[in-house]
């Protein structure tokens, strides 16, 4: 095979997260606009979900450095309070990048969520790791304050 026909090197990551909640809540807080923008660092008004296979979101991201970045995006596949599959669009390329969303509930007060990525290059799998860290992390906080 020539190097021209290689397929593309995949980058993924797996990160996991025990959440004081029920998986019917950590999926609401995914999946609910008001919700999502109050832990995710979204711009307040921007975020629009349809949270159902083939349905599309959108959401302007503020940075905690103040600059703001739209991201748009579809629903590959949802099991409420189960998995949630997520395409997001990146420009240049003709597929989505995919997040996979597994949560895994524990006696009804406790969930594991287990984020999954796949990246075409080092650079960008930590970026996003980076990115998704921070998200979890915001996400535990909101599920314990709300």
């Amino acid at each position: 095979m020539s190097q021209s026909t290689l397929p593309p090197q995949e980058y993924t990551y797996t990160l996991t997260r025990d959440l004081d909640a029920s998986a019917a809540r950590v999926f609401e807080a995914w999946t609910t606009p008001a919700q999502y923008e109050q832990w995710a660092g979204a711009a307040p008004g921007t975020v629009k979900m349809d949270a159902r296979p083939g349905g599309t979101w959108k959401a302007v991201m503020v940075t905690p450095d103040g600059q703001q970045f739209p991201l748009t995006g579809s629903y590959l596949d949802v099991v409420p309070g189960k998995r949630l599959v997520i395409g997001m669009d990146v420009p240049g390329k003709s597929t989505p990048a995919t997040m996979t969303l597994i949560l895994d509930e524990h006696d009804g007060a406790t969930t594991r969520i287990t984020l999954t990525q796949s990246c075409d290059s080092v650079h960008e799998r930590d970026l996003a790791e980076q990115g998704s860290t921070m998200l979890l992390d915001s996400l535990g906080s909101y599920l314990t304050d709300h």
